[in-house]
């Protein structure tokens, strides 16, 4: 049985930038100790505008995408093993860190949309339940792979 302290989810949002490239907006790590949100913002002068699927907006964020790889580094340092749902963002994380990030879809995790979610975001954005942001799936990820790991 793997320690709780030592696995990480990784989780996180993204818009689509001028060269259809993935801009992370809000990425947040689940751990047994913490649950921690960072939202970036853009990279560069862009139109503002959001996303359908979970509510973000180019304008949101507070820290500099400049630091993007700085944040997610320092935030999941520590950590034996890392995860994250879904081929896109484990290459996305991977590529950024360096790190090798496990997907939670190679061990049969269900979707994050199926779950229900115990916590909730505090952006006007995500207060629409159909909207499933990675500050309302991190935990509900994170809580998963405990029961998975100790099964």
């Amino acid at each position: 049985m793997a320690g709780a302290s030592r696995e990480s989810v990784i989780d996180f949002d993204f818009l689509r930038g001028r060269q259809n490239e993935t801009v992370g907006k809000e990425l947040c790590v689940a751990s047994a100790t913490a649950g921690e949100t960072f939202r970036f913002k853009s990279p560069y002068k862009i139109a503002d505008y959001g996303s359908s699927e979970n509510g973000i907006n180019l304008a949101d964020g507070h820290i500099e995408y400049k630091d993007l790889h700085t944040v997610v580094t320092e935030a999941v340092a520590g950590f034996a093993h890392l995860y994250a749902y879904c081929f896109s963002k484990v290459t996305f994380l991977s590529s950024l860190t360096g790190l090798t990030i496990h997907n939670l879809e190679d061990v049969d995790c269900p979707t994050p949309d199926s779950f229900n979610q115990k916590h909730w975001c505090t952006m006007p954005c995500h207060k629409f339940p159909k909207f499933a942001s990675a500050t309302k799936t991190k935990q509900a990820l994170y809580d998963w792979l405990m029961h998975y790991l100790q099964t």
